[in-house]
Order: structure tokens, then sequence, then C-alpha cells
């Protein structure tokens, strides 16, 4: 039987995405004790991951974290790889304590701080953070288990290339910028059917022209208008997190163009495993690729921190009821901008410079919590 192995330390980042090193850097900077936990191999893996032909929509100038501009043509446009690289780079650069193939199975408290069990490896802290964002498990109808098992099913997250598919048509379901961009990639290849409605489009064209003017502008919106400081931040988060974006790059006259066929939303399956759609018609499809996103798990995740709906209680990060527990790479977790990589650098700062200043002893810092809640839940006294 394997030997358990303990380690600890000050802060556990569960998570090594660009959310957990610009929270690594920035905790380095302030001397703090810390440790990134996470399940790839090497840092930047979450991006390696993802399908060959795909870039950011933000130009190089915009995708540096603290302390080190993104290399390269400020105007491009990164792969998916260089991005990956980038991490990895930034990484050993700032010489960040990152440890890999860690697949962290529990957080619970205990004592003065909390455990993180990976394995036979436990690692005690006074503080946890959680950065795994929100993209843990990709999200599928529960008609998908009903297609006809010869029709070869993917979802985004492991759509890699039109080589994975069979000849044949494919279906795409979501008209997503996900789903639109592999459309538009498989369909070079293959017969391609797009099911659903796009929730808008950006009015400009995406490019280098964009990256030198309009994008600009989209960004200091994202990063300085749409904020919880805001009133109209404020108003848009709930909508935020729950609508698709606007189309960015590939449009719906690409896709035309193309030669993609734009069909309404898939609503099940005929009883004999064909995809049918709104309005009746049935698919024949030899492949079925779900950009259909992704839902948050958060169910390894053993403390008192989540609402009814499981979303996390939190206040820019800074869970509400249980000190010493914060969260970051969160859909509009402060701004529009939170979980991308222009927003994710402020956040980082803000939960280091929290951390920092945290230094009691987590009892006070517990019964501190407590009596808020406490009081918040007295009913005011006449006067």
């Amino acid at each position: 039987m394997a030997s358990q192995q303990h380690t600890e330390i000050d802060t556990v980042i569960v998570g090594g995405g660009q959310a957990g090193v610009a929270l690594g850097y920035w905790l380095a900077q302030e001397g703090r004790e810390f440790v990134i936990l996470d399940g790839n191999a090497r840092p930047g893996d979450a991006w390696r991951q993802r399908w060959d032909s795909l870039r950011l929509f933000t130009p190089a100038k915009y995708d540096g974290l603290p302390g080190r501009p993104f290399p390269g043509d400020r105007l491009a446009f990164p792969t998916k790889d260089q991005l990956a690289d980038y991490v990895e780079e930034y990484v050993g650069r700032f010489n960040l304590p990152f440890v890999s193939n860690v697949q962290v199975e529990e957080i619970r408290a205990e004592g003065e701080g909390f455990v993180v069990r990976a394995g036979d490896r436990t690692w005690r802290s006074h503080n946890v953070v959680i950065a795994t964002g929100g993209h843990r498990l990709p999200r599928r109808p529960a008609f998908a288990a009903e297609l006809d098992p010869q029709i070869r099913q993917l979802h985004s997250q492991d759509y890699k290339n039109p080589g994975q598919l069979r000849d044949g048509t494919v279906l795409v379901v979501g008209l997503g910028n996900s789903g639109a961009e592999i459309a538009l990639d498989v369909g070079q290849h293959h017969s391609t059917v797009i099911a659903g409605k796009p929730s808008g489009e950006m009015p400009m064209k995406h490019g280098r022209t964009a990256a030198r003017f309009a994008l600009p502008v989209v960004r200091f919106l994202g990063v300085h208008v749409l904020t919880l400081n805001t009133p109209i931040g404020r108003k848009a988060a709930p909508g935020f997190k729950s609508m698709a974006a606007p189309l960015i790059r590939t449009k719906t006259k690409d896709l035309a163009a193309a030669g993609v066929q734009m069909v309404p939303r898939l609503a099940g399956v005929s009883e004999v495993g064909i995809p049918v759609l709104d309005d009746g018609t049935q698919v024949e499809a030899a492949n079925v690729i779900w950009c259909t996103g992704y839902h948050e798990d958060y169910s390894w995740v053993k403390l008192p921190v989540f609402d009814d709906h499981g979303e996390p209680k939190q206040t820019r990060g800074v869970a509400d009821d249980l000190p010493g527990v914060y969260f970051i790479g969160q859909e509009f977790l402060f701004s529009a901008a939170s979980a991308t990589l222009p927003g994710v650098a402020r956040d980082a700062r803000y939960l280091a410079r929290r951390l920092a200043k945290e230094r009691r002893p987590m009892t006070a810092r517990r019964q501190e919590a407590a009596g808020r809640r406490t009081d918040e839940g007295r009913l005011p006294m006449s006067r």
C-alpha cells in the first residue's frame, strides 16, 4: 500500500490555467508561500488540447499575463499552441511552484485550515483558491444517448480536426463561437450542417484593423465599464453569465459562403436514433459535434460556499461565508472580462492583496464571518 504524502503550505491554488498562474505571479510578488496544482502534464495543456485550428479572439497585445507581455506581433491573434507555450514559459520564467498530473479529488475544512486531497497526496493549507474556472464538464442534451450508435459523437472539448470524423454529413449542434468556427473547419472536408440560432454578431470584421481600432473599445468596456462597481455592469452580469456571446470572427455569412447549411435548433431524436430539428426535419448525419458548452462541477469541493443552485457565494472572488476560500477565473467574477486573458490579471492582483492581508488566525477570521452572518439574519429593531 502506498504511503500518504503530506505537505503543509500557506495557500493551495487548484487549477494551473491563466487564472491560476496569474494569481501565482502576484502571490510571489507578495512573498507568499503557495503551490499550484494542475491535472495536466504540462502548463498550458488545457489550451493544447483544444481543436487544431483554434486562434484567440483577442490580439497578442491583450493576451499577456502580469510581468510578461505576449511575444511577437502585437496585432496578431495567437494560436492555441502559441498561448500554451507562452503559459509554460511564463511558469518557468517566474519559477512558479507548479505541480502537474494532480487530479484533486476533495477539498475539505479541517481544524484551522483546509485539506486538499489528490490520490495518496494531501496538502494542508490556510487558504484554498479554486481556479478551475467554469469549463469543467461538457454539456450534452440527455437525448444524445439515444442517437444511433453508428453516428460518431464528439463534444467540442474532444474535437481536434476533421480527420477524427467518419465519411458523410457532419451535424454541428450549437451556433455559438465554437460551433461556428468548428463548422467552418469541418466544412472544408465534409458536407456540414449547423443547428442553432446565433445570439447576435459583432458588427465589425475581425482582423488586424479591428485589433487596432475596434477591439480596444471592446476591451475597455469589458474591463472597465461592465463591472460589479457600475450600475450597468451589475445589471448586465446575470444575463451575461447565462447568454451566449455574439459571433466574433466567423459570422453566418462566412458559413454560408463556405457551403455550411444553417438549420433550426436540434429538438430531439427519432425512434430510430436520427437527429430531429425544431421544425420536424430529420438530419441524416454520420457525425454529430456537440458545441453545447460546459457546466461547472464543484462536487469535489466539500465546503459550505455554494448557493442552492451550486454557484459560489462570493464577492469579487472572496467566499462570503468561509474565510480562506477564494475563486478566480469565473465568468463575471468582477467584470465582463474576468474569465478572459485581458481581465484575469486584475482579479488575480486583487485576490493576492486580499490574501496578503489575511494573516490573522483562522479561528478569528471564521468567528468574524459567523458574526456577520448573525447580524445579517437579525430583523431591524423598530425605532
